[in-house]
């Protein structure tokens, strides 16, 4: 019992160091993400709060941080753009769109996990998954070097000098001490120290540097100070609820639906590997749903999953729901009380340790395994990569599924044998080996000689089965021929399903099919069970 309780206070205190470390590292992201979405920073700040609370709680993987999102940002620009310009100038109806899409985009979210399409994301091969694990890392480090800029003249510029001096120095101090501390002590989450001693180093030194409180007001905001959220009842009022908002709003909803499952189940896997554990790909979809409906109604810009900061999390200790709790509320107390103190956080600290998230991200493992393994998964993994960081990574996932299961099926379509031989009756006999679905079918086809073969020919299935509906119309064109042709064909070894597809699809098959079989490998193939003892 006492060491029971000493593992959970343990974990306790990790989860709780590890939150802080987390809210100090979301707030430039959903400032950042609010501007380029093209809205005020607190209704990413919101967003990264509500999100980021009702998934820890209610999510299917524990130490999972979800909330404003880059990946959602850049489509929901368009969106506010082009709903600011339905109405009258100053009306900012963008926003009150965007509430409306989020919501929307949740339910849709809430009926994938309702129809458990959660478990589809097993569908995504390892070649796929270490490409969005790269490309992503590429683009935290990308998205990075943006912070090396400052604002002269209305206009961004480059750092130079001195001053991007100093920024490489915070910036090398903060990843020297998350690399150090661990050796001295694990006790205390190498990020959390970073920041802080870095932001009290700057603080103290009175140093000229790039803040959390300059970047918002950089990007035109006011600062991070706010109230707690509130019910957008303007939602209902400005904006019309018929069937011209839904056309406008609905193909919006189901992109971003799409792209923050993708995202959130992947990062949800990866999560898995790290930690080996296993998460609930439909509760975390429900999670996600639920987190946006209640944040769309309450002035938040929606989200998903956040990788970098799942990342900070679990490398900081973080394992339970409580650190993503911990985050969530100490984000809203950041906005509530302590905005002064969270705005003197040096920039340079927080770059650095995002640096640390990418080296940690990034799978160095490819360099190594790319001569080792097939062309095609090499390919594939290069390929997700440069569109994650080209494109986003729904495209880049999609692309990668549709291109390996292409590949698969290429493949599968070159296994198909038939192997011939005459019985003593003159029967021929053809032995079929490998799948037989719509990328084989042609391979199949051509193995017969319908004009040439004897009167009487037997097809055996037993180390074959019928896949799809395009194998089971190539076997019915085939014995078509062989009838037409004035010959008897057999079919034996079919499975089960297949027996039951071909005698429903024509009357030609009920005589065809032979189904007294006593032969042992036709039962294994069907009932692997069966013979285990």
């Amino acid at each position: 019992m006492k060491n029971f309780v000493e593992k959970r206070l343990g974990n306790a205190k990790d989860d709780i160091l590890s939150g802080l470390t987390v809210a100090l590292a979301l707030v430039p992201e959903a400032v950042a993400f609010a501007f380029v979405a093209g809205v005020d920073p607190l209704v990413g700040l919101y967003a990264a709060f509500m999100i980021g609370l009702i998934t820890s709680i209610f999510g299917g993987r524990p130490g999972m941080i979800s909330g404003a999102t880059g990946a959602l940002a850049v489509v929901m620009v368009t969106l506010v753009a082009q709903g600011n310009d339905m109405g009258n100038e100053g009306e900012n109806l963008g926003l009150y769109y965007l509430f409306a899409t989020v919501i929307l985009m949740g339910i849709i979210q809430m009926l994938a996990g309702v129809l458990k399409l959660g478990k589809f994301v097993r569908l995504i091969p390892q070649p796929v998954m270490m490409g969005f694990v790269n490309g992503l890392a590429i683009v935290i480090f990308v998205s990075q070097l943006g912070m090396f800029t400052e604002v002269v003249d209305g206009e961004k510029t480059w750092l130079s000098g001195n001053d991007l001096m100093m920024m490489l120095g915070l910036v090398a101090l903060t990843m020297g001490i998350m690399l150090g501390l661990p050796k001295l002590t694990k006790k205390v989450p190498e990020a959390l120290a970073a920041i802080v001693v870095v932001s009290l180093i700057v603080i103290f030194a009175n140093l000229d540097v790039a803040t959390v409180g300059s970047f918002i007001k950089d990007g035109g905001g006011e600062g991070l100070k706010g109230g707690l959220p509130t019910f957008q009842w303007d939602i209902f009022s400005k904006i019309p609820m018929n069937l011209e908002t839904l056309y406008f709003i609905f193909p919006y909803a189901l992109i971003l639906a799409a792209i923050g499952l993708i995202e959130s189940l992947m990062t949800l896997n990866l999560i898995d590997d790290l930690t080996e554990t296993r998460g609930n790909s439909n509760r975390e979809c429900l999670a996600q749903g639920g987190a946006n409906i209640v944040t769309g109604l309450f002035g938040g810009m929606g989200g998903c999953a956040m990788i970098g900061q799942s990342i900070i999390n679990i490398k900081s200790g973080g394992r339970g729901r409580l650190s993503g709790i911990v985050a969530a509320v100490t984000l809203l107390m950041f906005i509530l009380f302590a905005s002064t103190y969270i705005e003197m956080v040096p920039i340079a600290a927080l770059v650095g340790v995002m640096f640390m998230v990418v080296i940690g991200t990034f799978a160095w493992s490819s360099f190594r395994i790319l001569g080792k393994i097939p062309v095609a998964d090499a390919f594939v993994l290069i390929l997700v990569s440069g569109l994650t960081v080209v494109f986003d990574l729904a495209i880049a996932v999609f692309v990668g599924v549709i291109v390996s299961a292409l590949v698969f099926s290429w493949e599968n379509a070159k296994k198909i044998r038939a192997r011939k031989s005459i019985k003593a009756d003159g029967t021929k006999v053809y032995e079929i080996w490998g799948p037989l679905f719509f990328g084989s079918i042609k391979a199949f086809s051509e193995k017969f000689d319908v004009k040439g073969d004897p009167e009487n020919v037997e097809i055996d299935f037993v180390e074959c089965r019928v896949s799809d509906h395009s194998g089971l119309e190539a076997l019915f064109q085939l014995v078509t021929k062989y009838h037409n042709a004035n010959k008897k064909v057999t079919l034996k070894h079919l499975s089960p399903e297949c027996n039951q597809l071909l005698r429903k699809a024509s009357p030609l098959f009920h005589d065809i099919i032979e189904e007294d079989i006593d032969d042992p490998r036709y039962h294994l193939a069907i009932d692997p069970e069966a013979f285990k003892a």
